[in-house]
């Protein structure tokens, strides 16, 4: 069954737009946990311009859930990852400039960096997770890496899936069947939205975990927080 894990960093971007703690990104992480996330996910950047590194040790603590942080493993973010010891590393390529992730590792080209990586947390006894582009090769080349799973990188199918939505998933079952055959579980993330996330469940129905943010913050500014959660959650629990 799949889960839901709600990316706060939304959250913390309108917190740093003004200064201060309002909203509070710990006790949302706490309220998120309270309305049925199965998950919370970060993504500390080094410019820290949402969550930021205090954040991620402030909330650590304070949820039961899973704790899944993301982010391109340089070295202060290693660092922060062996300090905190989430249940899940999610290794995303982005550059320090992207305003947001936008392709997922080339797992030949960088497979002794990431197979060091991987080593690195599993032996903390972290899940990790490479976000790859839908191409199965890259699926099984992550694998070669050492993970225990792969995010495929969703936007292509979400934009894609107005127009022709058997046409924008399709590459993404082939690849999420390659990751299952390389022995990989398989997470999503990136643009699902409550138009299109029923859609990608059904079809690649054993999908562990999606991680979703920006649309549930902009649902939740017209539905509410708690509201919105179930709304998603309706979404993933189809089976």
């Amino acid at each position: 069954m799949t889960r839901l894990s709600v990316n706060i960093n939304k959250i913390a971007t309108i917190r740093n737009a003004r200064g201060g703690k309002m909203p509070d990104v710990a006790h949302a992480a706490v309220m998120c946990e309270k309305f049925g996330a199965e998950g919370i996910t970060v993504h500390p950047r080094p410019d820290e311009r949402h969550i930021r590194y205090s954040d991620v040790r402030q909330i650590r603590p304070l949820i039961t859930t899973e704790f899944n942080i993301e982010g391109n493993p340089i070295p202060s973010f290693i660092d922060l990852v062996l300090e905190v010891v989430p249940d899940q590393v999610t290794l995303v390529p982005d550059a320090e400039d992207a305003i947001t992730s936008n392709s997922g590792w080339d797992c030949i080209r960088h497979k002794e960096f990431l197979t060091d990586v991987c080593k690195t947390f599993k032996d903390k006894g972290i899940r990790t997770s490479i976000f790859i582009d839908p191409i199965p090769g890259m699926a099984r080349a992550a694998a070669e890496c050492g993970c225990d799973r792969v995010e495929l990188y969703t936007e292509p199918y979400a934009s894609g899936y107005p127009a022709d939505r058997d046409a924008a998933i399709a590459d993404f079952i082939k690849t999420a069947e390659a990751a299952r055959e390389a022995g990989l579980e398989v997470n999503a993330g990136h643009d699902l939205s409550l138009e299109n996330l029923e859609f990608f469940i059904r079809n690649i129905p054993w999908t562990a975990e999606v991680s979703i943010g920006h649309a549930i913050i902009c649902d939740a500014i017209y539905m509410g927080l708690e509201q919105t959660i179930h709304a998603y959650l309706s979404k993933v629990k189809i089976f």
